[in-house]
């Protein structure tokens, strides 16, 4: 009855949301035509002057325009921010904390209000005995594109050792959490991963929320159906998702 409930309270969440941006629930593929329009920025230029410092990267411009996010001196670093993430695969609902990582959460919320990540498409699952994760947030679906900008990592500190790891420096990044990927120190941008199942990483890559039960189970439907196999490898563990996994809208809750 519990379960029941949530479901459907979550399901009018998205129709309300699609039907917000003008989008039918019954189009899966609707053209560029009937798309809700997408908010027109400026392209990121120059470094924020705030404790973020978000820089625009020039050199990998993004594939949509999005200006820098705001970057008060103030920036808020308290608090849960729900996002949900309605997917042809079902709900995500995001808990993002802010107290964790303030500049990643003022970033992705200012991505999700410029519907950047709208429309796009969880281009790779890995599926490796200690890796299991869902990544997401590159429109073009290669994994090789950001926002055009990117930022300082907000690394997390409290992660237990991973059981067998005996220098401890292996952490656990538990079923349900939500981290930035990155390219290497520093280079946050607009790529996530979503962990559903206990992995095994260096603490290198940002924890900034949870995902919610309902949440879990889609990414389960898409990590029990595999990865798309190739000529070169025929069983593969770490690529396309067989089954395809696309983010209709992303929306902050409670605003």
């Amino acid at each position: 009855m519990r379960t029941t409930s949530v479901i459907a309270a979550t399901a009018l969440t998205i129709a309300g949301l699609l039907t917000t941006t003008g989008t039918a629930l019954a189009a899966p593929n609707p053209a560029p035509a009937e798309l809700s329009p997408v908010v027109q920025l400026e392209p990121a230029t120059g470094t924020t002057n705030g404790p973020c410092h978000y820089t625009a990267t020039p050199d990998d411009p993004s594939p949509r325009p999005v200006s820098l996010p705001p970057d008060p001196v103030n920036t808020p670093n308290k608090g849960i921010v729900k996002v949900l993430l309605a997917t042809n695969q079902g709900p995500m609902l995001l808990s993002l904390d802010r107290t964790k990582a303030p500049c990643t959460v003022q970033s992705f919320l200012h991505l999700a209000r410029s519907r950047f990540y709208d429309f796009t498409t969880c281009h790779r699952l890995t599926l490796y005995t200690t890796l299991k994760v869902l990544q997401c947030g590159d429109p073009t679906a290669t994994g090789e594109r950001g926002p055009g900008y990117s930022y300082k990592d907000e690394l997390p500190t409290d992660l237990p050792n991973w059981p067998t790891d005996p220098t401890g420096a292996s952490k656990v990044y538990a079923r349900g959490t939500l981290a930035m990927a990155n390219a290497g120190p520093n280079t946050n941008g607009s790529q996530f991963f979503l962990v559903f199942a206990d992995s095994r990483l260096r603490p290198n890559y940002t924890v900034f929320g949870t995902v919610d039960r309902l949440g879990l189970k889609a990414l389960d439907r898409v990590a029990a159906a595999g990865v798309q196999p190739t000529p070169e490898d025929p069983a593969p563990v770490d690529g396309t998702p067989v089954r395809t996994t696309k983010i209709l809208v992303a929306r902050q809750l409670g605003f």
